[in-house]
């Protein structure tokens, strides 16, 4: 009975049965796994009794709440289920839809005229639920839904209705071919930055990249990180997706700079400058260095802003005054959580990691200690707020820009599956977040053991329960500046694979979300904002989230170095899906130097990462053949060249611009080049199942930016690639 009960309340919250490994064998979850997984989501499940009371509660909220937290309408499914009394099937029930532009539509059907689905008898009374078919032609948007019945029961949800599609430029949808530069932004040298790559070097890779014909510019992720620890430098573990990380600001291009004495003064002391030379030359970006450099100058700034603009009221005070109104409780938040944050690691930032360790009563946002820091820290809860501004001011400059210089896409976002359990968004949203697991993946052959990413996941159930509305703002806070987005394994909308603490990866199990629904909301925030969706597929991608991504027009993710038929031949150029972004290589895979001359594999059995000496061997035989087999593809469309020499395998400009030309000429719509490729480094961005082992997410890149985009070789590909694609 216990484990069957088990099973119905598991199901009732997304939790799998079973799931089919990396070999294709059926493995069913345990009843500890489940277990685990339901505690980790906040249900008892301590005895019979208590799984007992969790299921009624789930029914009482499906079937005695007259309508759901959220429907959502798409073309063609404009239905609401209602939950009624079956014995009042004889009466009227009214409904009352408040548009989001605040027109209103109204209108009354007998309960027995609309179409049962289901039906069952609830503490000795029937009730059944029933489709409201409304009017079709509701405009997209977030509306509101209410219900009343003659007995005088109610109930009100928001009604999402969104889109068939997300949005598509019609250039693409009519068989265009468009390509870009991707660049991880905190890599790049330039002779002005403060030994990170900045908005202003993004500016100038737009203009330059723009007069060569690119459509895009690829970002990293640009996510808000830890000011106050900048030794935390993942971008896809930040502190939250809804803002930015600020030490990619241009300090000398905040309009304060050209006004604030005091701080064109401590720049331009020798001392300064010394250690802004010292960041600029390191192999390695120093983000401790970084932060000391940039942050106490920031600073200065806001006082500066709030004695000329803040205190008198001027237009630029206003503007300020209306980004903070507009982004709302998310900013306030977030401000208030790096106020915190630096506030008590400044007294003990061995003892406050993060906030799950902060004193009990700053740990909850509402808490009147938290109002009482806001008021006492106002300043510093507003230079955070300010700072905000200044990175979302950068950031839409850079993609004007773009626009201004006739970019179909201009800049190309990437949003991070999760963020660190100790970020303000963890701390702000706690309704949502469950800290009691972590999103990883289940064993597979190069990791036989799973995958724990720390990443705490969002509760399916929660999420309805607020309405979507985590996701859509998330999502809309994303899409504020870009063309196009990439979501970060978009296989996470679909399912997730849930490892609760104490637990290793491998007892994990997947938790499913309402796909539909999610794809939906992304839907109407892409059309809302005029931004194209690219969905990260790369890996078993479920046959659900392939029509889904068919369905809503999602582009599919395609690396050149994984496009590869049964027999090992890589796939031609027309053999590409046009929905799709392609690349020969991405930051999680080494550069195509470091693929050609085995770097990385090299790099992999240096730190043991191999998971026995068969898969060994096997990887490295498999290379070789790859590399015939893409000198035989190359020829296949008369693109092979003549190879360097016996050094690295014959690696040289030759073979990468062949290479990247031949995915030039693939049928997928767009075509990204990777910045590492165009000045042949080695080195690779990041080594998945590593973490002090390799200099993940901090090696600079190797050229200059004058130099990387001027050189000769570099503008006979772009020349060549816009050829190709125009073709």
């Amino acid at each position: 009975m216990l484990d069957s009960l088990l099973d119905h309340l598991a199901r009732s919250r997304g939790i799998g049965d079973a799931y089919h490994d990396y070999r294709g064998e059926l493995r069913a979850f345990s009843p500890a796994t489940k277990t685990a997984i339901l505690s980790a989501m906040g249900c008892n499940v301590t005895d019979v009794a208590a799984i007992e009371r969790e299921i009624r509660a789930l029914d009482a909220e499906r079937w005695r709440s007259v309508l759901p937290p959220v429907a959502v309408l798409r073309p063609g499914h404009a239905g609401v289920v209602l939950a009624l009394p079956a014995d009042a099937l004889d009466q009227p029930v009214a409904w009352r839809i408040a548009r989001e532009d605040g027109a209103e539509l109204v209108g009354e059907v007998r309960a027995s005229d609309l179409g049962e689905v289901e039906r069952r008898e609830l503490d000795g009374r029937w009730l059944t639920r029933r489709v409201l078919v409304l009017p079709e032609g509701l405009p997209p948007g977030y509306h509101s839904l209410a219900v009343r019945t003659a007995d005088g029961a109610t109930g009100e949800c928001v009604l999402i209705a969104a889109p068939s599609r997300c949005h598509e430029p019609d250039s693409l949808a009519g068989g265009r071919r468009l390509w870009g530069l991707a660049v991880q932004l905190y890599t790049l040298r330039s002779g002005s930055n403060w030994g990170i790559g900045d908005f202003a070097d993004l500016r100038e890779v737009v203009q330059r990249c723009a007069a060569e014909g690119a459509a895009f510019i690829g970002l990293n992720p640009l996510h808000a990180l830890f000011p106050s620890n900048p030794g935390h430098f993942s971008p896809y573990s930040p502190s939250t997706r809804h803002f930015l990380n600020v030490l990619y600001i241009a300090v000398p291009d905040v309009p304060e700079f050209a006004e604030c004495v005091e701080a064109r003064q401590r720049v331009a002391a020798p001392e300064f400058e010394r250690e802004l030379a010292r960041l600029r030359a390191t192999e390695h970006v120093d983000y401790p260095g970084v932060a000391r450099a940039k942050l106490p100058v920031l600073q200065v700034l806001f006082e500066q802003f709030g004695r000329t603009h803040l205190d008198r009221g001027t237009a630029r005070g206003r503007v300020f005054d209306d980004y903070c109104r507009e982004r709302g409780e998310p900013l306030r938040r977030h401000a208030l959580h790096d106020a915190i944050d630096a506030h008590l690691r400044g007294q003990d930032p061995d003892r406050y990691w993060g906030w799950p360790v902060w004193p009990a009563e700053l740990r909850d946002p509402a808490h009147q200690a938290v109002r009482d820091f806001e008021e006492r820290h106002r300043a510093a809860v507003e230079f955070h707020q300010w700072l905000q501004w200044i990175a979302d001011e950068q950031l839409a400059a850079a993609q004007q820009l773009a626009r201004d210089l006739g970019m179909p896409i201009g800049l190309y976002g990437d949003y991070a599956v999760g963020v660190n359990p100790s970020g303000s968004e963890t701390w702000s949203d706690q309704l949502v977040y469950r800290m009691g697991a972590g999103v990883g993946a289940p064993p597979d052959a190069l990791a036989l053991k799973g995958q724990d990413w720390g990443i705490p996941p969002q509760d399916p159930h929660a999420l309805i329960a607020e309405s979507y509305r985590p996701f859509s703002n998330l999502v809309a806070a994303n899409m504020r500046h870009f063309g196009a987005l990439r979501l970060d394994h978009v296989m996470a909308l679909f399912r997730q694979w849930w490892v609760p603490v104490g637990l290793g990866a491998t007892d994990g199990g997947y938790v499913h979300y309402p796909l539909d629904d999610l794809m939906s909301v992304l839907a109407l925030e892409s059309a809302r904002h005029r931004c194209l969706v690219v969905g990260e597929d790369l890996g078993t991608v479920p046959d659900e989230m392939r029509r889904a991504m068919a369905e809503f027009a999602v582009y599919s993710y395609k690396v050149l170095l994984f496009e590869k038929h049964g027999d090992g031949r890589f796939r031609r150029p027309e053999e590409y899906v046009h929905r799709a972004i392609a690349t020969v290589t991405t930051h999680d895979l080494p550069t195509l130097r470091g693929y050609w001359a085995g770097r990385d594999l090299e790099l992999r059995d240096r730190l043991q990462l191999f998971p026995g000496d068969e898969i060994r061997r096997y990887v490295l035989d498999e290379r070789v053949r790859d590399r015939a087999q893409l000198l035989a593809a190359l020829d296949s469309v008369g693109l092979r060249p003549a190879l360097a020499g016996d050094a690295e395998f014959g690696y040289g400009e030759a073979l990468a611009h062949a290479v990247q030309l031949y995915l030039a000429k693939s049928a997928a719509a767009l075509v990204v080049l990777q910045f590492e490729d165009l000045i042949g480094m080695a080195d690779p961005v990041n080594v998945p199942g590593t973490s002090h082992e390799h200099a993940n997410w901090q090696r600079k890149v190797t050229a200059s930016l004058d130099d990387a985009l001027g050189r000769e070789t570099t503008l006979r590909l772009f020349a060549d690639v816009r050829r190709a694609r125009a073709s």
